[in-house]
């Protein structure tokens, strides 16, 4: 590790000895050398000037070397050829989105020119409809009322908000700069399954506690939920909502792993775990094994947490399970406050291909079903629901609360604010930016106070941007949303179609009432007490 640390100042270091050499050569032997001397005691300066700097983080950890990567940026559009990774929509999420991110992380705008890079006709346009009777964009960004009549300390949701991402997973600079980023934005923080650190609590933001199947932060020696421990960390002013996570989008039905190179003495004290071994999650809890089971477990934790709200998150698999959820909530009479949809194009955590390609619902299916099956039991009411899953402009916030979420939460968008480049070494502890990484020597080069303000700059951007486009729809708030003001063009007719036109949408309380022949074979196999598909 220090040879490959030592490697990445190599550039500088070779510019100072020459620099160095070269200027002992010009006193001492010819003038002449400072025809070498000049220049590389140019380069010797910036590169520590490379060092110092704080707004750049590849510059801080590559000196003079990290010049090459903006030089390229600079005329990539003609020299740097460009995938686009498409989601199940048919979505583009491709270099123009990571542009847009970092523009308005940077506060410089987030125009393009020449127009939409989208197939249309390939993949289907899919489009928000403008109105003819644009309203006013509203000063104030809005919130959704997070809790139930269960709840005593209910929480106002803002549209956007970090997703989940663990310390130790991430960085304690990246973990500090979200934070403060969201204290200032006003936004809330999900801390991840890796617990609370001291990391999360220094800026006083708001953090939504996510508890995994390791329990960790509140597990006991043995691995299982420790209730006592849950309730002194739950209780902190700080922490404003708790959120059990079942599964996420990146794998869905596997455990998070912590490779054994980022466990240091920290992370392993925060976590309950031992020093220096990959700490692997269980696929499943130890609290509960079904749905009513689920339901009172949920319940339970709300009681030790002071009536603060408590969420479920899952990415959708089964429809029964989902409906085997609402029926155990309807006969138990208690429930979540809020649950958060986790697509399975989503996720910045790695994963087997076979199960980031092939395994769990999208997110339109998936937030689609959640929303309709708590319609259909009379209980969307008092349920708010969080969308999951590359969010990353205001078309995307929008878009999903006409799909039937409350609030949407963004990972990976989050992690470019911070400055993150893709160089997909999360895994290997030696992110060139200091964002993925427990290397102190990297970590260093991400600078809290700028990072921070990226951070905010983009939340609060991507938030009015959301806000214009439904005040361009003629719409006042969020909750004037609906599936008729999504529409689509089929890929198959070229027909233009709403949501509301190409999908089924339950009514209130349908399924308990007269459930439609679509529905009915999984309502009658939903069972309050087995997931079993």
């Amino acid at each position: 590790m220090k040879l490959k640390n030592c490697a990445r100042y190599s550039v500088l270091t070779a510019a100072c000895a020459v620099a160095v050499s070269s200027t002992v050569l010009s006193c001492t032997r010819s003038p002449r050398w400072w025809a070498l001397a000049t220049p590389t005691l140019g380069l010797a300066g910036l590169g520590a000037y490379d060092l110092l700097q704080r707004r750049h983080a590849i510059l801080r950890n590559y000196p003079l070397l990290g010049h090459a990567r903006y030089l390229l940026e600079e005329v990539r559009p003609e020299v740097q050829q460009y995938f686009v990774e498409r989601n199940f929509d048919g979505r583009p999420y491709d270099r123009v989105v990571r542009n847009a991110v970092y523009q308005r992380s940077k506060g410089v705008g987030g125009k393009l020119a020449f127009g939409t890079e989208r197939d249309v006709y390939e993949h289907g346009h899919e489009f928000l409809a403008p109105s003819f009777a644009p309203r006013p964009v509203p000063q104030e960004p809005p919130t959704v009322r997070v809790g139930g009549p269960e709840c005593a300390q209910p929480y106002n949701m803002s549209l956007l908000n970090v997703s989940a991402m663990s310390f130790g997973a991430l960085s304690a600079n990246a973990v500090l700069a979200l934070n403060k980023g969201a204290q200032a934005g006003g936004f809330a923080h999900d801390t991840g399954e890796g617990g609370i650190s001291k990391y999360h609590l220094r800026h006083g933001g708001d953090l939504i506690w996510e508890i995994g199947t390791g329990y960790f932060g509140c597990r006991t020696a043995e691995g299982d939920f420790d209730p006592e421990a849950f309730e002194a960390k739950a209780l902190h002013p700080n922490v404003k909502c708790v959120l059990l996570k079942l599964s996420q989008g990146a794998k869905p039905g596997m455990g998070g792993v912590l490779p054994g190179s980022k466990v240091d003495a920290e992370i392993a004290h925060i976590r309950g775990v031992q020093q220096g071994r990959t700490v692997a999650s269980p696929p499943h809890h130890r609290a509960f094994t079904t749905p009513r089971e689920l339901v009172r477990f949920l319940a339970s934790l709300r009681s030790l947490a002071g009536g603060k709200p408590v969420g479920v998150k899952f990415c959708v698999g089964a429809r029964t399970d989902v409906l085997a959820l609402c029926k155990a909530m309807l006969t138990e009479g208690t429930g979540p406050d809020f649950i958060v949809v986790d697509g399975a194009e989503g996720g910045t955590g790695a994963a087997p291909p076979e199960f980031a390609d092939r395994i769990g619902m999208p997110l339109t299916e998936g937030l689609m079903t959640v929303h309709n099956s708590l319609v259909g039991v009379g209980l969307r009411d008092r349920i708010r629901i969080g969308a999951s899953g590359k969010i990353a402009t205001g078309a995307d916030i929008v878009t999903r609360l006409a799909q039937g979420a409350d609030f949407t939460n963004a990972a990976r968008t989050m992690m470019f604010a911070l400055g993150c480049i893709q160089a997909q070494a999360c895994h290997t502890n030696e992110c060139p930016v200091g964002v993925a990484t427990q290397d102190p020597g990297r970590a260093r080069a991400l600078d809290v106070d700028d990072k921070a303000e990226r951070v905010r700059r983009y939340q609060a951007s991507t938030v009015g941007s959301a806000q214009q486009i439904m005040a361009a729809m003629g719409l006042d708030e969020p909750a004037q949303l609906h599936p008729r003001m999504l529409h689509r063009r089929a890929t198959d007719s070229g027909e233009i179609r709403s949501y509301a036109e190409l999908h089924a949408w339950l009514g209130d309380k349908e399924l308990l009432d007269d459930p439609p022949a679509e529905w009915c074979a999984d309502w009658n196999a939903a069972d309050p007490d087995s997931f079993a598909v």
